[in-house]
């Protein structure tokens, strides 16, 4: 069962904030002078531009959340989490989004406490919160829910 990650306004807002902050570094001195005559250093800018921004499209709109026969698998681009659910201890709601191991994409998010990360939660935010819950109080009916 595969859990796509919810994606708000606020994310959107805050992507388009940074990929024009990461255009006015790596694009803008496109159009000074000093740039004109020189082919390597635009080809340079433009591929820098286009590698961060694919990066973080890559890591922030590919989220996924899926079950396994034995643990939950959590990936965003590059990153991945692997956790047994016999590892998972508690899922709480939170809205610390900027902080901790987070693979989310919306600031309506839940925390997942377990003995396997590297902070020992990782914050999520799926699409349809509470059947991500229900399915996870289904292959381990010993986890603490938080409302």
């Amino acid at each position: 069962m595969v859990f796509r990650s919810k994606v708000d306004a606020f994310f959107v807002n805050f992507m388009v904030i940074v990929v024009l902050v990461i255009a006015s570094v790596t694009i803008f001195p496109l159009f000074l002078e000093e740039f004109r005559d020189d082919l390597a250093g635009s080809i340079i800018l433009i591929l820098v531009f286009l590698l961060v921004i694919g990066f973080l499209l890559w890591t922030c709109f590919s989220v996924q959340y899926i079950f396994h026969q034995d643990h939950l698998f959590i990936k965003g681009g590059p990153f991945k989490s692997r956790i047994p659910y016999e590892k998972i201890i508690k899922v709480a709601p939170t809205k610390a989004i900027f902080t901790g191991y987070r693979i989310l994409s919306s600031r309506d998010a839940i925390e997942i406490t377990n003995q396997t990360t590297v902070f020992g939660s990782i914050k999520i935010s799926p699409k349809n919160k509470e059947a991500f819950i229900s399915e996870l109080k289904k292959r381990n009916p010993a986890i603490r829910i938080e409302e």
